[in-house]
């Protein structure tokens, strides 16, 4: 089931998704409003698990980045339940799962046809934002008991979308591309 990477591996990225998954959930009741549009806070902490997808397939498998998406979603769930509440919970898991499937199915489509780094991380992280971001925010906020967010969810979301996108795009994937050098250099080095 477990190739390329360890068992302890796997268990600390689930580990390192759980968390992030948690401080997004936790982020996520807090707003912000930047030139007149309300955000979550969140958009700046989950794009982290994202990152960490992409590298787990690009330096392992799919099949691996898979067990750790499945390792972290009940965990998730229930950390982000106890932390938010159960519809964040349950939204946050759900989103997640979809997100991150989509993503690591995106992401080694698009990394077999190019031999360039950047397209796969790119483009997953582009379809990856957009599902988990509106399944979270439908699940969570629709016709829910805050009264803000149940009213202007959409907006919330497209707002939040957006500064993911461009967080994703400015900050994580020049972040990606130093780790996976820093990664290929490390395995070269250990291998010669």
């Amino acid at each position: 089931m477990l190739n390329a990477i360890d068992k302890k591996r796997v268990v600390q990225i689930a580990l390192f998704h759980i968390a992030v998954i948690a401080l997004a959930n936790y982020t996520v009741q807090f707003t912000g409003t930047f030139m007149g549009y309300y955000f979550t806070w969140a958009m700046f902490v989950f794009p982290l698990v994202i990152l960490a997808t992409d590298l787990t397939v690009r330096l392992s498998s799919q099949s691996n980045a898979r067990v750790i998406v499945g390792i972290a979603y009940i965990p998730a769930i229930l950390i982000s339940a106890w932390l938010a509440d159960w519809r964040i919970g349950l939204a946050s898991g759900t989103a997640y799962l979809v997100g991150q499937l989509l993503d690591i199915t995106v992401f080694q489509r698009v990394r077999e046809r190019t031999k360039l780094w950047w397209p796969a991380p790119l483009l997953s992280t582009f379809f990856a934002n957009i599902i988990d971001t509106y399944t979270f925010f439908s699940v969570a906020f629709y016709q829910s008991a805050d009264e803000f967010m149940a009213a202007n969810w959409v907006g919330v979301a497209s707002v939040d979308l957006g500064f993911k996108i461009v967080v994703s795009m400015v900050l994580f994937l020049p972040v990606y591309g130093v780790l996976l050098n820093f990664l290929g250099r490390k395995t070269i080095l250990h291998t010669s």
